[in-house]
């Protein structure tokens, strides 16, 4: 009996062999390669089994995206009441989750990186998936911490966000940005402290200290 043969006898299991397919085409061929005849091929299975379950690629990329940000979600963690009380605490919290989660998961960073390089409907999609799955954690972690309100945090958050999306990036291609090394647990640490630095300074103000009500 063949594999493909085999494959379709379970569908959850052959709904999961998909998605990892699906996962391992992205990280290793990039979008351009991202297509139903290639994730079959990858998948060892008839392509008519992705329209079948999936209703083609755009339910693959819809189910692939909500798996991506349950998994993003879970690596970002929640953050402990007892100590991130203020603004600051938070934002430092969810960059520097960011920033090892981005460290921890290659296709995360290739996507990142063909959003900017070679944009297209699925990198758009997927961006969005992700951009929705920070803002629910975000929603769901910061419970009663206000923003400040005297200064623009969206785009300041932004900027941090965009900074250590690059970091991470720049280390993955070239192991290094702006002549510090990004290689090794020591410089990250010493990247971390930078971050951490960043955004004391910038919510140091008291009303970004805004405190539990």
């Amino acid at each position: 009996m063949t594999k493909k043969a085999n494959i379709t006898r379970d569908r959850s299991g052959t709904e999961r062999v998909i998605v990892a397919a699906a996962k391992r085409v992205l990280a290793e061929q990039g979008f351009s390669a991202f297509g139903v005849n290639s994730i079959a091929r990858a998948a060892g299975c008839d392509k008519q089994l992705i329209y079948r379950y999936f209703g083609g690629l755009d339910g693959l990329i819809e189910v692939l995206g909500r798996e991506m940000s349950d998994q993003f979600g879970d690596m970002l963690g929640p953050i402990d009441p007892a100590t991130c009380v203020t603004y600051s605490d938070f934002i430092e919290h969810m960059l520097l989750q960011l920033l090892r989660a981005l460290r921890q998961s290659e296709l995360l960073l290739r996507i990142a990186a063909w959003e900017i390089a070679d944009a297209s409907p699925i990198t758009r999609k997927l961006a969005q998936v992700r951009g929705a799955a920070l803002a629910a954690w975000v929603k769901d972690q910061r419970g009663p911490i206000a923003p400040p309100t005297d200064r623009d945090v969206g785009a300041i958050n932004a900027a941090l966000i965009a900074a250590v999306q690059h970091l991470a990036l720049s280390a993955h291609a070239i192991g290094e940005f702006g002549g510090v090394r990004l290689a090794d647990e020591a410089d990250w640490s010493r990247v971390e402290t930078a971050v951490s630095t960043l955004v004391r300074a910038t919510y140091s103000h008291p009303d970004a200290s805004v405190q539990r009500g």
